[in-house]
């Protein structure tokens, strides 16, 4: 069992090595991504879950006094953050020190977990663009998803169900945001690949040793003054996509 918040504490702990040393030049809020931009030249992002933010919650107090600090600073939110709008906040930051040494797949993330006809796909937020290729596999798929907005939130039974039948789960790195990744990890039978997905998606190997994940799928900014501009205008992946350059990390499995 995984306690909630282990992840994202095991994140702060490899990030802050490096946060002392390194300054906020830019933060973006956008109506679907947060954006950070570093002195070491990197940008990181996170999604922003509008949703769950609880009501009122509409400004953000440090406006105006964040660029020229540390990120030290901003990263703290990743574990003490009050509601998603700052956890984003910390993960963008974190993401921004993330800089994979191992070597990197370019690949689609589907090529790599070459689905068949016999698996049964967990797909934990509704990665849209997805659902027909992974259908066309002959896979069978369901999706657990949060925001009644998008599609119908199955009941706990369903979900766990879902989860525990699974041998394959595509896990949405905004779990880390709403401190659900845990329970969901810690909910999966004996899936024979777990990924988690999305720009969110920290590159940090080792914060998930121990735990089913298998495979991580991210994001590099490849034109930071760019994407500033799509998230400051209320752009989300699909603006974004040329800009930033897709890799995957695959884990030996530990679990």
């Amino acid at each position: 069992m995984i306690s909630t918040g282990e992840i994202a504490r095991r994140l702060y702990d490899a990030a802050s090595r490096e946060a002392e040393d390194l300054v906020v030049e830019a933060v973006r809020f956008g109506l679907s991504y947060v954006g950070v931009s570093l002195n070491n030249q990197h940008m990181g992002l996170a999604a922003l879950l509008l949703h769950e933010l609880p009501p009122g919650c509409s400004v953000f107090p440090e406006a105006g006094k964040i660029a020229g600090t540390r990120a030290s600073s901003l990263l703290k939110n990743l574990v003490e953050g009050r509601n998603p709008l700052e956890k984003a906040l910390g993960l963008a930051t974190a993401n921004a020190m993330m800089h994979p040494e191992t070597a990197e797949d370019e690949r689609d993330s589907l090529s790599i977990i070459n689905l068949t006809p016999k698996d049964r796909v967990a797909m934990v937020g509704l990665f849209t663009p997805m659902v027909p290729k992974i259908e066309a596999t002959g896979a069978k798929l369901s999706v657990i998803e949060k925001n009644p907005a998008r599609m119908k939130v199955p009941g706990r039974e369903e979900r766990e169900k879902i989860l525990r039948e699974c041998t394959v789960a595509i896990i949405t790195a905004t779990t880390l945001l709403n401190d659900t990744l845990e329970e969901v990890l810690s909910g999966l039978g004996e899936p024979r690949h777990v990924a988690l997905l999305g720009p969110s998606t920290p590159l940090c190997p080792e914060i998930f040793g121990g735990t089913p994940v298998s495979h991580m799928g991210g994001s590099i900014v490849r034109d930071t003054g760019k994407v500033m501009q799509i998230i400051s205008e209320g752009g989300g992946t699909t603006a974004m996509r040329p800009y930033l350059r897709f890799i995957n990390l695959l884990l030996p499995k530990t679990y």
